[in-house]
């Protein structure tokens, strides 16, 4: 996940749909939608959404000054969001929910539920390391809102997408969901491969230069 290059906000907004869109994101909420009511699906998926939101200001707006602080370059950055977003990919793969209770409650309650989306939505390791990249791409505060801009849009569609098709998502068989879980993981893997060799490649690895 290179950084963007023209720096446009239609870039950056196509940068943030493919690591934390709807057809990622749906299939963390259908999950849910198993276990709570319609209602308590859509209260979880604001409060989620929000503190989404929140971490994303924070992570894009402080940028620089974090990498600064913890002496982290991007290189680094992308290593390290490469591995844990591979980890999780494999997680579902296997069928292991990490990041979760790896099991629900009679009775799920709202806390429960975004607690379940800390991993794959609110804190997901391929968006956050976008943010974080992005962000520091160019040291400017104009550019810093674009990037914090079009990651906010994202999630704000993902909120949409949530609430429209809760009643769907609640009628999806579970036996579905699992499956179109372990192929995304599969894909997802790909994807966390994809984040650490181009950190290996920023690092000047020879033989991972992107063409």
């Amino acid at each position: 996940m290179a950084a963007v290059n023209p720096f446009t906000y239609s870039a950056t907004f196509i940068t943030f749909f493919s690591v934390v869109g709807p057809p990622k994101v749906l299939l963390a909420f259908a999950g849910l939608a198993q276990v709570h009511p319609i209602r308590q699906l859509r209260t979880i998926a604001l409060i989620a959404s929000g503190a989404a939101v929140l971490v994303g200001l924070v992570a894009g707006a402080t940028a620089p000054w974090l990498l600064d602080l913890f002496h982290i370059s991007t290189p680094a950055l992308q290593l390290a969001g490469g591995v844990i977003f591979f980890i999780y990919a494999v997680g579902l793969v296997l069928g292991m929910h990490l990041g979760s209770d790896g099991s629900h409650d009679d009775a799920p309650d709202t806390l429960s539920g975004v607690r379940d989306l800390l991993m794959p939505y609110v804190v997901s390791p391929l968006a956050m390391t976008a943010v974080l990249v992005e962000s520091a791409a160019r040291d400017s505060v104009g550019w810093r809102s674009t990037v914090v801009g079009a990651y906010v849009t994202v999630i704000a569609l993902d909120l949409l997408c949530v609430l429209l098709l809760a009643p769907l998502l609640r009628r999806t068989h579970h036996a579905t969901i699992e499956l179109f879980g372990r192929l995304l993981g599969l894909l997802l893997a790909a994807v966390g491969v994809d984040l650490f060799l181009d950190g290996l490649a920023e690092l000047g690895v020879p033989g991972l230069a992107r063409h």
